[in-house]
Order: C-alpha cells, then sequence, then structure tokens
C-alpha cells in the first residue's frame, strides 16, 4: 500500500485576511475544509497541519489532523515559499519518526471548495503514471494568454506575451483557434516526496494536470473573496464539507416557520421598571408575507418562550404563532405541525439562530440560519442568510423562496 501523506501548510500570520486559517467559513474553521477533504480520501494514510501558531494546532487537531510540529519562524514568513515548508516536514518526519511517506498532498487551506474525489483522482494520476514527478489542480484559464502583453516602458513599444507556432498574430486570432490553456489553483498537488527530497523541487518537470471544472475555481485572498465564496458553499454545489452535506432548496415550499427572538427580533429586550418588555423588529419582514400566502406558502411562528409580544407581532404581521413549549420541545412540536396540516417535511423550511432550534433542522426539508446565528446553528444550516435576525432576515428568506418558484 502506497503512504500518502497529506499536508495542509497553514502559518499564523496572515495580513490580507488576519487568523483566516481558523475564521470561521460557512460555519467552520477554513482549515477544517481541507482536513475534511483529506478524510474522506481512500488513499490519505495520514493528515498533517504545518502550521507556526498554537492557536491554529489546536483547531487543526480538533478537527482530525496531527501537529507533529510546529514549523520555524524563517518558513513562515510573508514571502516564504512551499518548498522549504514541504523539506521541513518530511525531514522532520524522517529524523523524529522514521515516517517516509512515498506521495505528499498539498492542500491549501484558501481553495476550500473542492469536488468529492478529487484528491483521490489526483493521486490515483500519479499512481497511473511512473513518470510523473507531479500532478496539479488546473481549471480553463479565464483569460487567454495569448492576448496578453509585457513592456518594462510604458512609453516604448509593447511586445506580446507568447507566441503560437503556425499562428503568425495570435493576439488577433479569434479565440477559438488559439491553444486552450489553464491557470493552477490552490485545490491539490500531488507529488513523489523523492521529487521534493532528492532533486530540490516541489513539482519536479513531469507534471500531469488533473482538470477541475471552473465553478469550483475559489482562491480565497480578500474579504470580498471570502463572501463571495461562502455564497457558493449555500448554492448547492456538490462538494466535500466539514459536516454534513448541504441540502438544495426543495423545489416545492408549503411552509415556512420561524423562530422568534433573534430571528423576527434581534435578540435584545428592553424591560421597564413595571417589567414590560419591549423588543426591536423589522417591518421588511411583513411585506412579502402576502406575496407568499398568494404563491400557496404558509409562514408560521414557533418560539419557545410564552410571550404576548410574540403573539402581537404574529397578529400583526398576519401570521400565526404557537409559543410557549419551552427549549426542548420545538423539534417535536414542529412534528405535530407537519402531521395536522398533512404537509411533508420535505416541503418545509426552517428558519432559526440558537441551539434549541437545532431540533427543527432536523425535521424540515431545508434548514436556514440568520447570518448572526450561533456557530453550532450555523455549522448545521443548509443556507446562511446574509441578513441578522431582527434586520429583515425572514424578508430575505422570502424574497428567496419566491424568486425560486
Amino acid at each position: 500500500m502506497t503512504e500518502v501523506l497529506a499536508l495542509i501548510p497553514a502559518r499564523g500570520g496572515s495580513k490580507g485576511i488576519p487568523r483566516k486559517n481558523i475564521r470561521s467559513f460557512a460555519g467552520w474553521p477554513l482549515i477544517a475544509w481541507s482536513i475534511a477533504a483529506a478524510q474522506q480520501s481512500k488513499y490519505v494514510t495520514r493528515i498533517i497541519v504545518s502550521t507556526d501558531d498554537e492557536e491554529i494546532a489546536a483547531v487543526a487537531r480538533e478537527h482530525g489532523a496531527e501537529t507533529p510540529f510546529l514549523r520555524p519562524a524563517e518558513f513562515a514568513q510573508d514571502k516564504s515559499t512551499d518548498l522549504p515548508v514541504f523539506e521541513h516536514a518530511l525531514n522532520w518526519l524522517a529524523e523524529h519518526e522514521g515516517y517516509h511517506p512515498e506521495v505528499v498532498v498539498q492542500l491549501r487551506p484558501t481553495s476550500p471548495v473542492r469536488p468529492c474525489g478529487l484528491i483521490d483522482d489526483a493521486i490515483q494520476i500519479l499512481l497511473d503514471h511512473p513518470d510523473a514527478d507531479c500532478v496539479r489542480g488546473v481549471v480553463p484559464s479565464g483569460q487567454n494568454p495569448h492576448k496578453m502583453w509585457r513592456f518594462d516602458d510604458p512609453k516604448q513599444p509593447m511586445n506580446p506575451l507568447l507566441t503560437v507556432e503556425g499562428i503568425a498574430e495570435p493576439y488577433n486570432a479569434p479565440r477559438q483557434i488559439l491553444p486552450p490553456t489553464y491557470w493552477q489553483t490552490g485545490h491539490i498537488d500531488a507529488i513523489r516526496v523523492s521529487t521534493i527530497l532528492n532533486r530540490h523541487t516541489l513539482t519536479g518537470d513531469i507534471i500531469y494536470p488533473l482538470v477541475i471544472d471552473s465553478k469550483y475555481t475559489v482562491d480565497i485572498d480578500t474579504l470580498p473573496d471570502w463572501v463571495k465564496y461562502e455564497a457558493l458553499v449555500y448554492s448547492g454545489l456538490e462538494m466535500v464539507s466539514p459536516g454534513k452535506a448541504r441540502r438544495p432548496m426543495p423545489d416545492s415550499v408549503k411552509m415556512v416557520v420561524t423562530d422568534f427572538d433573534g430571528v423576527i427580533t434581534d435578540g435584545r429586550v428592553w424591560v421597564n421598571g413595571d417589567g414590560v418588555e419591549t423588543v426591536a423588529a423589522s417591518r421588511s419582514d411583513s411585506m412579502r408575507i402576502r406575496q407568499m400566502r398568494a404563491a400557496g406558502i404558509e409562514v408560521m411562528i414557533l418560539s419557545s418562550e410564552v410571550d404576548n409580544v410574540v403573539s402581537a407581532r404574529a397578529r400583526k404581521m398576519g401570521i400565526q404563532a404557537i409559543h410557549g413549549m419551552g427549549l426542548d420541545g420545538k423539534g417535536e412540536v414542529l412534528k405535530n405541525i407537519l402531521a395536522e396540516k398533512n404537509l411533508n417535511a420535505a416541503e418545509v423550511v426552517y428558519l432559526g439562530n440558537d441551539f434549541n432550534d437545532l431540533p427543527c433542522f432536523d425535521v424540515a426539508g431545508w434548514a436556514v440560519a440568520v447570518a448572526d446565528a450561533y456557530p453550532e446553528v450555523l455549522r448545521a444550516a443548509d443556507y446562511v442568510l446574509k441578513t441578522n435576525g431582527g434586520f429583515g432576515a425572514l424578508r430575505e428568506l422570502c424574497d428567496l423562496i419566491l424568486k425560486n418558484k
């Protein structure tokens, strides 16, 4: 059996997005996505995170990776290259553990969106081609480099970046007759260890491609990237996930059930001297209720607490409210509601924010969380809204469902 090491480089000094490797991405630390990808491989026999940071190491261990060493600081600088990181890890493992893998797989945390089976596909290509030094993941390039230019002085003539045999002026040619080109991504490199240790290169000379569908092209470098690619995770794209597989929005929705505190409200409560409570909610949540009803979709509030404000707000919105079942009873109550209304759970959407909503997530066909839900809820959700509770989260969900009708 071929010994395959998955090595995940994750230094602590990120500047563009501070602490990005352990920042929550779609409910999970960013690094957990790459660990999960390695865990689902049938070939990978060991998963190690190379980091210089104790906190990153602790999070990596929590999600199933090993951190037998901390990377020396000289290999964790802004301009540090990958080769010394891999040489250090492989030499350390050989010296301290007598461990000698034959293949090492690089999984960059900043490319967390990977199709199922990607790692095994790369390793299989390497094993099937004894001449290969490395297999690298690539996607079709968005821009053709044969139409690119280079110059040192903008006041002087420029030159084409590339030439093409048989095409005199590729920069003037239709793209359809130009050779296809590919962009390397951070999804995966599968490398023979001998290439790294004996030849001191991360790729060698013979590099085979693993062509990846361009819809998985993800390289997180900025906060706008982060927001964009979190939305991709919630789009229903099939991918490796640290948690359970996320379900897509049902084709048919018959009912939306929503929590109250922290969803319809922002979770805060004002109490006057007489003990009367006041909460804050968004009027925009009511705006789509009529359209939902016209589309044959019922909207209901399900709240654990007995509170007059729940009933009052539900009346104002023109929807039913059931409340007062306590923290542990919401899941069973939701099951009973569906039975009484003869509804298929697969056609029910639940919107929540806190741990007592998790039983309802298990009942409903699609589980949705507000943007500021608790981490456990974000991880369990099939979809996370862009809006915080109390600021129009239900409106956003209604818009999404009606758009999908």
